[in-house]
Formats: C-alpha cells, sequence, structure tokens
C-alpha cells in the first residue's frame, strides 16, 4: 500500500480511535495508549459542581460519581443520539478527552482514523466526522471489526465478530474495503446480557437489593459459557446486609443468551457468500470486543456450528485496543488521495 510521504509521517501525529459503546480507547504514533469507560458526566446543579469541581467528568470517575451528574453513553445502543442536547454533546467530549490524553505537541497535524460500531457507521459517519473534526486536521470514520481486521492484517478471507455492549458487528473482509452487504450489526451484546442477568437475579432473590451497574460487573468478573470451573458467588445486600449470593446458573443462562443471535447470524453471512470461498472464511473468524473475553465462548460457537463444516474461532490477543491500534496503523499507511477521498 502506498505510504504516507515522509515529511507527513515526520511532522504529524496518527491517531486511531475505537469509539465504543462500553469503553473507548486511543492509540497513537508515539505508541502513547489510552482506555476511559464510555461516559460522559455534566454536574446537576451548582452544589454537584462545587463537590466535583470539573465541568465534565469521563469514565470510571463519572460512574463513581453518577447521583450528581447527567450522566451518557455516547454510543448507546450502537449509535449516537444527533442534535444540541447533551446526548449530542457527550460524543464531540468523549473524543476530545480521548485526544487530550496523549498531550499533542501545540500546532502538530493530527490524522485521525475512528472506529465506530458498524450501524452508527451506517447512519451517524457524517455526526462523528463533525464531531472529530474540530480537533483534527483529517478524519476518517470506520467500522469498529474492520479496523481490527487492518490490526491483525486479516485483509482477506476472514470474519471479524467484535463483540460489545450495545451490539455484535460481523464484519467479512475480502481483499478490498468492506461495503455494506459485507457487514451486520445485531443488538444482542454486551448490554442485552446485562438485562438478562438482572431478570433472573430479580426472579431468583426478589428480597435483595441490587442495581443494573452491580449486575454489569458481576458479569463482567465472572462471565462463562458452558461448564463452570467452580461456583460464583457474589455478597449482594439484603435489608442493609451484605449476604453471599451463588448466582453461577444464572450467569451462564445470561451468557449464553447471545449465542443463537451469534450463530444465526455467521451462518447467513457465510451462506450468503462465494460458495468457492466459504470454507476459507469458516477457517478464519476472529472474536473481539469486550464480549471475546467471555470465557468459552469460542469453543461453544464451534460445538453449535459443527454441522456447518471445519470452523476455527480465535480471539483477539488486546480487545482492549486492538481496534484503536488498527486505526492508527490505518491512519499511517492511508494514502493521501483516500484521506480525501473518504472524508466526505
Amino acid at each position: 500500500m502506498e505510504q504516507q510521504d515522509a515529511a507527513t509521517k515526520k511532522n504529524s501525529l496518527f491517531v486511531g480511535i475505537d469509539l465504543g459503546t462500553s469503553s473507548s480507547a486511543i492509540v497513537d504514533s508515539n505508541r502513547k495508549k489510552f482506555w476511559v469507560e464510555s461516559y460522559v458526566g455534566w454536574p446537576k446543579d451548582f452544589i454537584a459542581a462545587k463537590v466535583l469541581r470539573k465541568p465534565v467528568l469521563f469514565g470510571s470517575d463519572a460512574l463513581k460519581n453518577r447521583l450528581s451528574l447527567d450522566i451518557f453513553r455516547p454510543l448507546e445502543h450502537g449509535v449516537m443520539k444527533e442534535g444540541s442536547s447533551k446526548e449530542g454533546e457527550s460524543v464531540k467530549e468523549l473524543i476530545h478527552h480521548l485526544i487530550s490524553l496523549t498531550k499533542p505537541e501545540k500546532d502538530v497535524p493530527i490524522y485521525a482514523v475512528v472506529g465506530v460500531p458498524a450501524e452508527s457507521f451506517k447512519v451517524n459517519k457524517k455526526a462523528i466526522i463533525n464531531a472529530v473534526s474540530e480537533y483534527v486536521t483529517s478524519v476518517i470514520v470506520v467500522s469498529e471489526p474492520f479496523a481490527v481486521a487492518y490490526a491483525m492484517d486479516l485483509l482477506n478471507n476472514a470474519m471479524i465478530v467484535d463483540i460489545g455492549a450495545g451490539t455484535v458487528d460481523f464484519c467479512i473482509m475480502h481483499g478490498t474495503l468492506p461495503n455494506e452487504d459485507d457487514q451486520r450489526t445485531i443488538l444482542s451484546a454486551g448490554d442485552y446480557i446485562d438485562n438478562q442477568l438482572f431478570k433472573l437475579l430479580n426472579e431468583k432473590f426478589p428480597e435483595s437489593n441490587f442495581n443494573l451497574n452491580m449486575v454489569r460487573l458481576f458479569k463482567e468478573q465472572n462471565s462463562f459459557v458452558g461448564i463452570a470451573k467452580g461456583q460464583v458467588k457474589v455478597e449482594i445486600p439484603i435489608a442493609g446486609k451484605l449476604v453471599e449470593h451463588e448466582i453461577t446458573d444464572e450467569v451462564r443462562r445470561a451468557c449464553e443468551s447471545i449465542l443463537p443471535p451469534m450463530v444465526e447470524t455467521i451462518s447467513e453471512m457465510i451462506a450468503k457468500f462465494d460458495p468457492e470461498f466459504q470454507s476459507l472464511i469458516r477457517s478464519n473468524i476472529v472474536l473481539a470486543g469486550g464480549g471475546s473475553q467471555i470465557r468459552g465462548l469460542g469453543d461453544a460457537l464451534k460445538a453449535v456450528m459443527k454441522d456447518f463444516g471445519s470452523i476455527q474461532i480465535k480471539t483477539v490477543d488486546d480487545p482492549m485496543f486492538a481496534g484503536a491500534a488498527g486505526a492508527m496503523k490505518l491512519a499511517q499507511e492511508m494514502p493521501k488521495q483516500y484521506w480525501e477521498k473518504l472524508n466526505i
């Protein structure tokens, strides 16, 4: 691939941003990398502003102080809410925060590639470009699974399955830029698991006191499918007193709830692909995103799909930064004419 000219590369900063529903990450060409949970919050009133001493909070700080904040997830359900409201402003604030973490030198040109959930890539591309453009010299928006594929050099005969909080994104790579027909999105993702687990725990422990954020932490610390390695036990208050609860079966059932729609989507996409190359795609399926860390997920998918032929499934080594690293690599290698062509 034609490279950026040497002078541009030497005097510019290239950044890759993975703008996710649950967490977002940035990697720059100086090897700096940061991530933050995708929450943005503004103080509710002057008391909150006085206590917090910050005009806007991000990530874990926002979650920790959420009772004092108007808090938003910029890409909830995989898409951004546009407009002048705080929902629309939250995307811009989060992107500005990520770029500021790298501490770019003043007046250095910044070239950014932003990976977003596939559905947001379809419907919010222009809005995201507008949100980023104030802080960078030039910006291109791509889908998250394509950014992961670029990081791993899986540009031909491969399928990326990016399991996020709001969506699961599927992308078939076949030696060219993927189009809409090569990509699919479903909503049975991390947030769906959280809601399923919340319902199951409510049914089993009606006297216990917990919220959805607590349930999300239970899942993140203990998620698995298939055979449990041991009992999953957590402490949940009952009438103000912490009591140990055994939730093994509930965690398994909640996590396994995303298997049927994933299998259906993978199977349909492969079936519609050129039959001569279907076996190559089946032998090169890669799980990415935070949901790829659900223990036993790859083996469970292989077991369910064994009747479709030989299946090979692997997981990215660094799900937190794979998308951002691929976006940064793409920013460095993108020929100049493609910046002009794609930044529209």
